[in-house]
């Protein structure tokens, strides 16, 4: 059977530019993942683990003007954009490094023997293993920050797994680029290649979730896609781990105060979150809850002028400019459904922004109603214009799981204490992973105490695809209970050689 081709495409022209590879058989991806199921000894040592990440951070950040030009060229984000996420995923890789040589990612937790307690507690000791070989599916809308030298490869490099990363069909050069330079720092840091493989094509993507020596898998996409492969994960005789990021509406609620306040300032805003990278962002606003009345009336209309000033833009690839041009085709037609900027084609290879409005009482009868619901990927937002915050709550007590959700409050709300913004927080943090205020949700920093996930489908899991706790993803508590000092992992022994935080009691 002839190889299949991997072409890298023109999402501007849509024409061939070149072919990057063959999608790759069952037998190669086979030996990609023995090659880095055997090589997963090599990264048990820290210190070559740490240097590996910031290697790579280096010869990315080297490469600098290569990587922008060739995701450029496969994905239409602009120069600017891809500057700004090339220093994002570098940052990773240096937050990581840092992670792993503090060494609190391990969890090291000792309990003394205590024979008085009933019943006597033995010596316990505790601390967290890598998994094995993780699977890492590249994400569309970031070619450099989820995808092969993405948060879920740093990460899962961090903990000390090897990675075979699935490229995303969008930016094929882009990603063999980046595990060329990711390969290569790992042999600079004294670690075998093969740590770091990446395999195209649709087929190949399936088979690495079914692998039987693949341990763990991260995910960033479509729910449809993402639901496949966890479905996939769970199906496996052995059953694991699948983290995945699927998708979301992110919902934003502007109360009445705040539109009387200031509603040109959030309509404007509004509009900027919404374009942000022709509206391709996982957490771009799709759904916005306005009050009726003249305040929302002056917010809309700053909205509407804000998009209709904006140029149309190109999407990743043509199809998704077909699925968002159809779709909002959809919801524009339904009845009661009004767009006063009409979002759509802007051309033969680019969309135009613009917005649907809705009132919530239409939306609330359910039925067709129910697209409205659903992210639409591209430059479009649904104002829901609400009577009270009754119909408000009713909205949003319809919502399914979310990356984020966003308040827009008056100055006196947000500085209030118990009262309706109070309900509010309460009610939306049930509903997202992420709650902001007087902000948009566009722009995920990498910062500790970041999280970026939420209840299904924005997630399928609990854990976070960014900031420092994503390592955990990665790891798996084991416990020691007895065991003699010579015979425990260095992590565990009483004399701390490696000079890791711990927690001790009974000392």
């Amino acid at each position: 059977m002839a190889a299949t081709p991997v072409w890298s495409v023109d999402p501007r022209t849509g024409k061939h530019r070149e072919q990057v590879a063959v999608e790759a058989t069952p037998r190669e991806l086979d030996e990609a993942v023995r090659a880095a199921h055997a090589a997963r000894g090599s990264l048990a040592d820290a210190g070559r683990r740490a240097a590996f990440l910031r290697a790579a951070a280096d010869l990315l950040d080297g490469a600098a003007s290569h990587v922008i030009e060739a995701a450029d060229a496969e994905t239409a984000l602009g120069p600017g954009r891809l500057t700004g996420e090339l220093a994002r995923t570098t940052g990773q890789f240096r937050a990581f490094a840092d992670a792993v040589d503090e060494g609190s990612y391990l969890d090291v937790r000792i309990d003394r023997a205590d024979p008085t307690t009933a019943p006597p507690r033995p010596e316990l000791r505790r601390y967290k293993v890598p998994l094995g070989v993780v699977a890492v599916y590249a994400a569309s809308n970031f070619p450099l920050a989820f995808s092969v030298p993405g948060g879920d490869t740093a990460s899962a490099l961090a903990a000390g797994c090897p990675v075979v990363a699935k490229a995303h069909p969008d930016h094929p050069a882009t990603s063999e680029l980046c595990a060329s330079l990711l390969r290569r720092a790992a042999v600079s840091a004294g670690l075998p290649a093969e740590v770091v493989a990446v395999v195209h094509g649709f087929d190949a993507g399936l088979e690495l979730i079914r692998h039987p020596l693949v341990t763990a898998a991260g995910f960033t996409g479509s729910i449809r896609g993402g639901r496949a492969l966890f479905d996939a994960a769970a199906a496996r005789p052995v059953p694991i781990p699948f983290h995945g990021e699927l998708g979301s509406l992110n919902p934003v609620v502007v109360t009445p105060a705040a539109a009387a306040e200031r509603a040109e300032e959030i309509g404007g805003g509004l509009a900027g979150s919404v374009t942000l990278g022709v509206g391709q962002f996982c957490v771009k606003p799709g759904l916005v809850l306005v009050p009726e009345g003249a305040d929302g009336d002056r917010l809309a209309g700053a909205l509407a002028k804000a998009l209709g000033e904006t140029e149309p833009g190109v999407l990743l690839d043509h199809r998704m400019r077909e699925n968002f041009v159809a779709g909002v085709r959809e919801r524009a037609a339904l009845p009661g459904v009004d767009a006063p900027v009409t979002p759509g084609a802007g051309g033969e290879h680019t969309v135009g922004a613009g917005y649907l409005s809705v009132p919530a009482r239409t939306l609330l009868e359910g039925g067709p109603y129910e697209a409205l619901l659903e992210e639409c990927f591209g430059p479009v937002t649904v104002l829901v214009r609400y009577a009270g915050q009754d119909e408000a709550a009713a909205v949003l007590g319809r919502l399914p799981g979310n990356l984020t959700a966003t308040l827009q409050l008056s100055a006196a709300e947000a500085d209030g204490g118990p009262g309706p913004a109070a309900e509010l927080i309460s009610q939306v943090t049930t509903l997202a992973g992420r709650v902001v205020v007087n902000g948009w949700p566009t722009g995920v920093a990498v910062a500790p105490a970041q999280h970026h996930g939420g209840p299904y489908p924005a997630a399928t899991s609990h854990s976070t695809s960014v900031g420092g706790t994503a390592i955990e993803r990665w790891l798996r508590p084991v416990a020691y209970q007895s065991v003699p000092d010579a015979l425990l992992p260095a992590e565990l022994r009483e004399a701390n050689p490696l000079n890791l935080p711990r927690r001790v009691t009974g000392g």
